[in-house]
C-alpha cells in the first residue's frame, strides 16, 4: 500500500493528450444564442448521462469565451456531425468572430442553432455545471431531438485526425 504522503509524478500533458487520443470519438458542434448571435464551438467530449430524466453532457474548456456565451444563454443545441462536414467542424473549431458566416441552420425550441447536415441534433437547458481542473462538466436536460440522417457516416475523431466509421 503506498504512502499517504508519497508525491506522485507529474503526468505529461503530451503523453496525456495522445494517450487519450487512442480513445475514438464522435464530434458534435455545441450551438446556442448569445444576444441575438449564433454562437458555436466543435467538441469531442459529449456524452449521455441519464435515461430518466433525459440528459447529456459536454466538457469544454473553462477559459473558453464561446463556453461563456453559450453558459450565459442557459440552452444549447448538440449537432453531431457527418463525415462530410471537416469544413463545418473547422469553422465551430475556430477563433473567429463569426463562425456562421455562410452556414446554414436553423432555430431549435430554446433557440439554439440546428446545423443543416448534421446527423442528429440533441437541444437542451442547462441543468448543471461543475468544475473540474481546467474544464466544467456540462450537463443538459433534453428537451428535444431528433435523428435528420440514417444513410450517412458519423465524424470521428482519433489519433489526432478526423475521419469517421466504416
Amino acid at each position: 500500500m503506498p504512502e499517504q504522503n508519497s508525491v506522485h509524478p507529474e503526468i505529461d500533458p503530451i503523453e496525456f493528450r495522445n494517450t487519450l487520443g487512442c480513445f475514438p470519438t464522435g464530434v458534435t458542434a455545441v450551438t446556442a444564442t448569445s444576444q441575438g448571435r449564433p454562437v458555436g464551438m466543435a467538441i469531442g467530449s459529449f456524452t449521455s448521462v441519464s435515461l430518466d430524466p433525459a440528459l447529456v453532457g459536454f466538457l469544454p474548456t473553462r477559459d473558453s469565451t464561446t463556453w461563456a456565451q453559450i453558459r450565459e444563454s442557459g440552452a444549447f443545441c448538440v449537432n453531431i456531425l457527418a463525415a462530410d462536414q471537416l469544413e463545418l467542424c473547422g469553422a465551430m473549431a475556430s477563433r473567429n468572430d463569426d463562425k456562421f458566416d455562410g452556414v446554414d441552420w436553423t432555430r431549435s425550441r430554446t433557440g439554439s442553432p440546428v446545423l443543416t447536415g448534421a446527423i442528429a441534433w440533441v437541444d437542451c437547458k442547462i441543468d448543471a455545471v461543475h468544475e473540474a481542473g481546467d474544464h466544467d462538466i456540462v450537463i443538459g436536460r433534453v428537451q428535444h431531438l431528433e435523428i435528420v440522417a440514417t444513410d450517412v457516416d458519423p465524424m470521428v475523431f482519433f489519433k489526432g485526425q478526423y475521419g469517421t466509421f466504416g
